[in-house]
């Protein structure tokens, strides 16, 4: 394939963008060579500026759950855009899609919108210490929470990536009260937890990883963090900003039966458009300003472009019954093919999957944390993404990354994609 015009508009970028990029991981400074610089998408591809065309499985990193430039969403925002593209006041459309999460999530009585996922888990965060009147948090080594501050401590996804898992900027007084547990590791949470006694206001999770690749809960984590938390008066934040409406209509809480105290959203919530969102029960959320001490706010927070957007893509996942069951049927038969074209051409891999997210790890053992995830072969996924990319299939530049499926793809694009692996898997 030829990346003439996506090389150009790199270079032209750098000269006013830092590393020409405005999110590092697209940069594909972890695989070598150019990005694509995308120019439009539609249903299941995404073509480029040097009109190739992409079988695309980051989707936006998640959000287009059901395709790319999806018509009720396109048709919602366009007629919105008629009636003003921002007021700063409040509208109807933030109580309709405010009412419609919270039929569809369990255990929340209220939501606010924010902007992004990271203002989302941010502002949850400082929700969590306010309730609480405590100051330390538990994270997860290679859960990503966003850039903020407080989460940049071992991050996953493009911190680890980029090679700054512990970024300049970020002050001693703030890395002090952010401790670090092992996915999927119930005694490593139980011995901060003793350590810090009374300290420690909220434990904070991707319910399911996707930023060390996919990586689902193992049996009775989650119920465990459940019962450290009861146990000892600590919140539990559910950073469902890429499983939530993902993986069930009410996220992970409802795919697991785990409840948390706050959940995040982002990503599909927006339907495609920069939104993020932070919910709970009516007495946390009550804290909140303008009725409680704690503050949050946003200019652009309730953007009527952005409520358009995520309520028509809320709606058509509400009503369409079928749609996760044919998510995970599809990803099932993804996760089958690349299986078996690996293993007949003897490719060290693991899969991870569960509902429409899925991940290759180029590693031996079962990858369950950030240190088996880091144990894969990056020289392998290089020739993987970049054999990948020359046929025409678009996955993450990142072997840190889950794949994310639309319902937008056929099962002649899964084909497709299988025979792929299947070619490259005899030069790997």
């Amino acid at each position: 394939m030829l990346y003439q015009r996506s090389s150009a508009l790199f270079k032209e970028a750098k000269t006013v963008i830092p590393g020409g990029v405005n999110s590092p991981v697209r940069a594909f400074n972890a695989v070598g060579g150019t990005p694509i610089f995308a120019k439009e998408a539609k249903g299941a591809y995404v073509y480029d500026e040097d009109g190739n065309r992409f079988i695309d499985y980051i989707n936006s990193w998640g959000p287009m759950l059901l395709g790319h430039a999806f018509p009720p969403v396109v048709n919602a925002v366009i007629e919105k855009t008629k009636q003003g593209t921002s007021f700063g006041m409040p509208t109807e459309l933030e109580t309709k899609i405010a009412k419609l999460a919270v039929s569809m999530v369990p255990n929340i009585d209220k939501i606010r919108f924010v902007n992004s996922g990271t203002e989302a888990c941010m502002s949850a965060i400082r929700l969590a210490r306010g309730y609480t009147k405590r100051d330390k948090i538990i994270k997860f080594a290679g859960c990503y929470h966003g850039h903020s501050d407080s989460f940049l401590i071992a991050a996953g996804s493009g911190a680890t990536t980029f090679g700054t898992p512990n970024s300049p900027g970020v002050t001693q007084g703030t890395a002090k009260d952010t401790l670090l547990a092992r996915y999927n590791d119930l005694s490593s949470v139980e011995e901060l937890v003793d350590a810090n006694t009374d300290e420690i206001a909220v434990i904070i999770i991707e319910p399911v990883a996707g930023n060390m690749g996919c990586i689902p809960p193992k049996e009775g984590f989650l119920e465990g963090l459940r019962d450290i938390c009861n146990a000892n008066g600590i919140l539990l934040i559910f950073d469902e900003v890429m499983t939530g409406f993902r993986l069930a209509k009410g996220g992970v809480q409802e795919l697991k039966g785990v409840d948390a105290d706050i959940v995040c959203f982002g990503k599909v919530v927006g339907g495609g458009l920069p939104v993020g969102a932070f919910a709970s029960r009516n007495e946390i959320m009550d804290v909140l300003a303008p009725i409680g001490p704690v503050y949050q706010a946003g200019t652009l927070s309730g953007n009527p472009l952005a409520m358009a957007a995520g309520y028509a893509m809320l709606k058509a996942i509400e009503t369409d019954k079928g749609l996760m069951n044919r998510l995970e049927e599809k990803t099932k038969y993804l996760h089958t093919g690349i299986t078996e074209a690996l293993s007949k051409n003897n490719v060290t891999h693991t899969i991870n999957r569960i509902g429409s997210m899925i991940s290759v790890h180029f590693a031996e053992d079962e990858v369950v944390d950030f240190e088996t995830s880091a144990k894969g072969d990056n020289d392998t996924f290089r020739a993987f993404f970049h054999g990948m990319l020359e046929r025409g299939i678009y996955i993450a530049p990142s072997a840190f990354e889950t794949w994310f499926i639309t319902d937008a793809l056929t099962y002649q694009d899964l084909n497709e994609t299988i025979s792929a692996v299947e070619e490259i898997a005899k030069t790997l």
